[in-house]
């Protein structure tokens, strides 16, 4: 248990109000009733200039944070705590809503500990700074950034990989929800999450129905011999996704369709469960489970290097369970298992050789299609395989998307293959584009 939890308990214990307490019950009160320029200002001369601050008492509670011998591990959730305080109201309301990038861009103005007069206003100035290279700050300048691309509808116009973090709803609460989150904070995520979803599954529908609209007003006219098509006849939809009509088209087909021996991805993990639910034992069902696997493997490709390799994966997970039946618990920690060795193990060794080699001999389509072949056994290993992506994507957030084109590819076909499979979207049109 750390130190923070541990002081909380002693205060509630005693029956006393934290410091801390004090500060998130003030921004709750300012928020009400006062607007949010103020607001900003208060902020600013509280936490960022250190100085000036009007009201004694709370001036008080935050020397008593920034003095406490546990300020340099507790204060950066206490201020993170802080801004989503701001933040989760602010969210509700659209008209504060774009309110929140000048919130967070208060931090950009940080001043030099070494300027303030007073030690504790040394000591504040020292803890903000830290948390401008915390975690918890870099999710708030995604956040930032989001909310303002939102405003402007600039997604396409993104020049890096960090900024395209709207288009893949998939990420957001990997990329944008750190551990210390609220949960006000999280269901507002939530709520955007599935916003920018439904939005972008009404447009892929509206795309495949125009395409197809327009087939057959190409086919109608060709039969009437007339060769030219009036422009106002055709109106087509545009492309939702950053890949080429060709590319989205395939990688609808391709998710939708018929993929090994006439049988659809959803048909191919059905008649897979329905075989290994006989099966006797965990040993048995990894066996199973590399067969299954391999069949979307490109043979030649396949017995250079990559089956021995994913074969030994599976046989050095978890071996303590061999001899037991495979279960819900053995189905997801396999699964996450091979998503850590097919993608990218962690944040800190984000190696992903395999991947990128995955994606060159068999190209982005494919490997989506591989990967979803896995998450189609068990819903509950979606989330798995997102936190693979949303580790990829922050080790190439500051880079700019022409550099990385097969990220850009993968994410793209990650989320059209979402889209179909977990979605609310009927794309059966499609087999007529």
């Amino acid at each position: 248990m750390n130190h923070y939890i541990k002081r909380q308990q002693k205060y509630y214990n005693l029956g006393k109000a934290q410091p801390e307490e004090e500060l998130y019950a003030h921004f709750l009160q300012c928020i009400k009733t006062e607007s949010s320029a103020a607001v900003i200002e208060r902020f600013r001369y509280l936490f960022i200039k250190g100085t000036g601050y009007e009201e004694n008492n709370i001036k008080v509670a935050l020397d008593k944070l920034v003095s406490s011998q546990t300020a340099e591990a507790e204060f950066l959730f206490i201020l993170n705590r802080c801004c989503h305080i701001i933040i989760n109201q602010w969210q509700m309301q659209p008209n504060l809503k774009t309110d929140i990038p000048k919130l967070i861009a208060e931090f950009e103005h940080v001043l030099p500990p070494g300027s303030a007069h007073s030690r504790s206003s040394r000591k504040l100035r020292q803890l903000v700074k830290n948390f401008t290279q915390s975690e918890q700050y870099l999710k708030l300048q995604r956040l930032a950034r989001l909310i303002e691309q939102e405003k402007e509808n600039k997604f396409e116009q993104s020049e890096y990989v960090g900024n395209l973090i709207q288009r893949y709803p998939y990420l957001h609460q990997h990329f944008l929800v750190s551990d210390d989150s609220s949960y006000e904070f999280k269901h507002t995520i939530k709520k955007m999450q599935t916003k920018i979803q439904h939005k972008y599954e009404v447009n892929l529908s509206q795309y495949v129905t125009s395409k197809v609209r327009m087939i057959q007003t190409v086919r109608k006219y060709k039969a009437l011999n007339q060769k030219r098509i009036p422009k106002k006849v055709i109106q087509p939809v545009k492309n939702p996704t950053l890949l080429s009509d060709r590319d989205l088209d395939k990688a609808i087909h391709h998710y939708l369709g018929k993929v090994e021996l006439g049988y659809t991805y959803h048909d191919l993990s059905q008649n897979f469960l329905s075989h290994t639910s006989q099966t006797q034992s965990y040993q048995a069902f990894k066996g199973d489970l590399y067969e299954y696997l391999i069949t979307s493997i490109d043979s030649k490709y396949g017995k250079h290097q990559f089956n021995h390799k994913l074969y030994q994966c599976l046989q050095n997970t978890l071996p303590d369970f061999n001899n037991q039946k495979c279960n819900e618990f053995l189905l997801i920690r396999t699964c996450s298992q091979l998503f850590k060795f097919l993608v990218v193990n962690n944040q800190n060794n984000p190696e992903h050789y395999l991947f990128i080699d995955l994606i060159t001999n068999l190209g982005e389509t494919k490997v989506v299609g591989f990967l979803l072949k896995i998450v189609l056994l068990c819903h509950k290993i979606k989330p798995y395989l997102e936190k693979r992506f949303s580790i990829l994507f922050s080790h190439y957030e500051s880079f700019n998307k022409t550099g990385v084109p097969w990220l850009v590819k993968s994410l793209e076909n990650l989320q059209i293959a979402f889209s179909i499979h977990f979605g609310n979207v009927d794309l059966s049109l499609a087999k007529f584009i």
